[in-house]
């Protein structure tokens, strides 16, 4: 009998995988709650004749949690539909796009927002909202910044919409991490001894240069607020919501090769999701990944025994020898991580850290946590919490914050203190970091909603790079 086992089909479906999820209280209208979703990551932006968008075929879905139970209490879906102006044409565009109507832009997506309430209730909140184009590059669209801005749309409910392409401003050295889990700040040298390390490579952006698209809708706070609540206090367990995004396709789609001829059939059928960031990345094993992005968080605790002994942890002592030795007892204990299920699962308890608490019960369920009662920080430490910046990841998650090096530091140790006194984290872990910033991209991020920078132009990044 072979022992083969076969592999996963693991989706690798661009237009429905969700890439990036941000939710923070809006810091230029705190009574506003942000969320961002990303999705087909990656995108050069030279990418022409066929640019990048949404799919007709897929219900993206932007899902709050306010009770703690890991279900929806409010969803708002995202529905486009993509149309031709001229079919004798292989050309995105034929002339300058110069509005959002200009009859020189061939090929143009709509989108519709529908409003769910906890019930099921559906509510059509606006219908052919106009999405930007591709930043095809300056001759194309002289202006790009103001055609942006008019698909911003302001809805009659209260909300703030925008659906198109943005500068990914997700920062990450995957060509690094990846390779045996190195970061190159640190591959090199270290002083064992004292447990710090020296400098000895400067990181790499991998999504540098690099666009994506991007969902991003503004909640008037009390509409995500249990109860609609306008003013909560930050102890109170009414002040923190659950978020995380989906994207389904329905169950069968029967292709008749003709024009507009193909019939899809069933019901949606969910294909991705997203909740922390690296959760399904660095947590959830090869082999389950495709079970994972089918379920809805409450069968999360399925994988809760990732959590409490992930498999980096295993791997820090071993890639860095003499490093994480106060890590490697704790892995040889088979100690649970009580402070990483907290994190990731549960939300982090009141009087775990002063003034702080993102907690939702009982439930184990990936979703990005905030506490909507913590206002914007007026100056924003990229470690967020782990830094002593409360509002920051993983109290939700703010566009700069660095999630790679707070997710590792966590692994590292850094945070068992929080759930263990007697636990002393290894030097390294308060240390280790993947050596980038925001400020490591070249595109800017804007002060206002939807807060994604320009989407980066073809002509003048036509291989992503300079």
């Amino acid at each position: 009998m072979s022992s083969h086992r076969e592999a996963p089909e693991i989706s690798k479906d661009p237009v429905a995988d969700s890439s990036d999820l941000y939710a923070f209280v809006s810091p230029d209208h705190p009574d506003t709650v942000t969320l961002i979703a990303n999705y087909v990551p990656l995108q050069l932006p030279a990418s022409g004749p066929n640019f990048f968008e949404f799919g007709d075929d897929v219900l993206y879905e932007i899902h709050v949690d306010n009770n703690g139970d890991g279900r929806p209490d409010l969803t708002y879906q995202f529905r486009f539909r993509t149309e031709l102006r001229n079919d004798r044409t292989f050309l995105y565009n034929t002339g300058p796009i110069e509005s959002l109507d200009s009859e020189n832009w061939n090929r143009r997506q709509f989108f519709s927002v529908t409003r769910v309430d906890m019930h099921g209730k559906h509510e059509v909140l606006a219908e052919k909202l106009p999405c930007p184009p591709c930043n095809v590059g300056p001759l194309s669209i002289p202006d790009y910044d103001k055609l942006a801005a008019d698909a911003v749309h302001k809805l009659k409910s209260g909300e703030k919409v925008f659906a198109g392409q943005r500068a990914d401003p997700f920062f990450v050295d995957l060509g690094s991490i990846f390779d045996l889990g190195t970061l190159r700040p640190f591959q090199d040298k270290h002083l064992v001894g004292q447990k710090l390390f020296n400098y000895a490579g400067k990181a790499v952006n991998a999504t540098d240069k690099m666009n994506v698209h991007s969902i991003a809708i503004q909640v008037p706070m009390h509409m995500v607020r249990k109860e609609g609540k306008k003013k909560v206090r930050g102890r109170d367990a009414g002040a923190v919501i659950g978020v995380w995004t989906s994207a389904s396709r329905r169950q069968v789609q029967v292709r008749h090769g003709k024009k507009n001829d193909d019939v899809y059939v069933g019901p949606h059928v969910q294909v991705s999701r997203l909740g922390n960031p690296l959760f399904n990345e660095v947590i959830v094993p090869m082999a389950q990944k495709d079970l994972w992005n089918s379920l809805p968080p409450t069968e999360d605790k399925r994988f809760a025994e990732f959590v409490e002994q992930p498999e980096l942890a295993q791997l820090l002592p071993v890639l860095y020898p003499g490093l994480f030795d106060n890590l490697d007892e704790l892995n040889k204990a088979k100690t649970p991580r009580a402070d990483l299920l907290a994190i990731l699962l549960t939300g982090i308890p009141d009087g775990i850290i002063d003034n702080f608490q993102n907690n939702t019960g009982d439930v184990q369920a990936d979703m990005l946590r905030l506490n909507t009662a913590v206002p914007p920080a007026d100056k924003e430490n990229k470690f967020g919490v782990v830094g002593g910046d409360l509002a920051g990841f993983p109290n939700g998650r703010r566009v700069a914050d660095d999630v790679v090096s707070i997710s590792i530091r966590a692994i590292a140790g850094v945070t068992v203190p929080l759930v263990d006194e007697k636990f002393k984290p290894d030097a390294a872990a308060g240390l280790v970091e993947q050596g980038l910033s925001v400020k490591d991209g070249s595109s800017k991020l804007l002060k206002k909603f939807p807060y994604l920078g320009v989407p980066f132009d073809g002509f003048n990044t036509p291989d992503g790079k300079d």
